[in-house]
C-alpha cells in the first residue's frame, strides 16, 4: 500500500516534462505516471485566463479519471517588450507557423522591433491530493533574454533561443541536467518537493 501513496499521475505525455518530474520527485519516492503509462487519454482544451486556470483545467481532468492524486503544470514564454507576449499562448503562437524554427525567428524579430530581448519563461504547477480537494499551486521562473538566432538542438520549444541569467547558459546548448537546475520548471518542481517532503 506504501508504494501506492507514492504513486502521483502527470498530466502530460511530453517527455522532457516527464522526465524532469521524475528526476527531481524520484528521489522522495515519488513514481510518476503519465496518462500513457495508465492506458488513457486526457487531453482537455486549456481556456483559461492564466497559467493557474490552464494547470487547474488539466489537473481537475486527470483526476476525474484516476484513483491518485495528481501533477499538472502551464507554462509560457514571455517577452518584456512584447507585454509578457506570447506567455499563456506560446505553444498556439508556434502552431501559427510551419516549424518552431519559423516561430522562434518571427519572436525575436517581434522583440528586436519592440526594442528589447529580455524575456524570461514561467511556470506553474498545480497539485490536486484527491479528487476534489484544494488546488495547490506552485510557481517558477528562469529569467534572460532572447538570442538574436537559435543555438544549439537541445531541449525543446522555444528553448534554442533563450539564454537563462543565471549562468549566461543558453538552453538550446545546455545539457538537461545544467538546464534542469536553472529551469522555469526546476524552480516550481523544487517548492513542490520541498511541500511533499514535509
Amino acid at each position: 500500500m506504501e508504494f501506492l501513496r507514492k504513486e502521483i499521475a502527470l498530466a502530460t505525455n511530453n517527455p522532457h516534462k516527464l522526465r524532469e518530474y521524475r528526476e527531481m520527485l524520484a528521489p522522495l519516492g515519488f513514481i510518476i505516471l503519465c496518462p500513457r503509462d495508465l492506458a488513457i487519454e486526457c487531453d482537455p482544451e486549456e481556456s483559461g485566463r492564466d497559467y493557474r486556470e490552464n494547470s487547474l483545467i488539466k489537473a481537475r481532468a486527470l483526476s476525474e479519471l484516476v484513483d491518485m492524486p495528481v501533477l499538472s503544470d502551464d507554462s509560457g514564454l514571455e517577452v518584456d517588450s512584447l507585454l509578457g507576449f506570447p506567455g499563456l499562448w506560446s505553444s498556439r503562437f508556434a502552431e501559427k507557423f510551419r516549424d518552431y524554427g519559423e516561430a522562434q525567428a518571427s519572436l525575436v524579430r517581434m522583440g528586436k522591433e519592440a526594442g528589447s530581448l529580455k524575456a524570461r519563461f514561467v511556470c506553474t504547477i498545480c497539485y490536486l491530493e484527491k479528487k476534489g480537494a484544494r488546488p495547490l499551486y506552485f510557481e517558477g521562473e528562469c529569467k534572460g533574454r532572447l538570442l538574436d538566432s537559435p543555438q544549439g538542438k537541445n531541449g525543446f520549444g522555444f528553448d534554442a533561443i533563450f539564454q537563462s541569467d543565471e549562468g549566461s547558459l543558453m538552453f538550446g546548448t545546455a545539457t538537461e541536467e545544467e538546464k534542469n537546475r536553472v529551469s522555469h520548471r526546476h524552480d516550481a518542481l523544487r517548492k513542490l518537493a520541498i511541500y511533499l517532503a514535509i
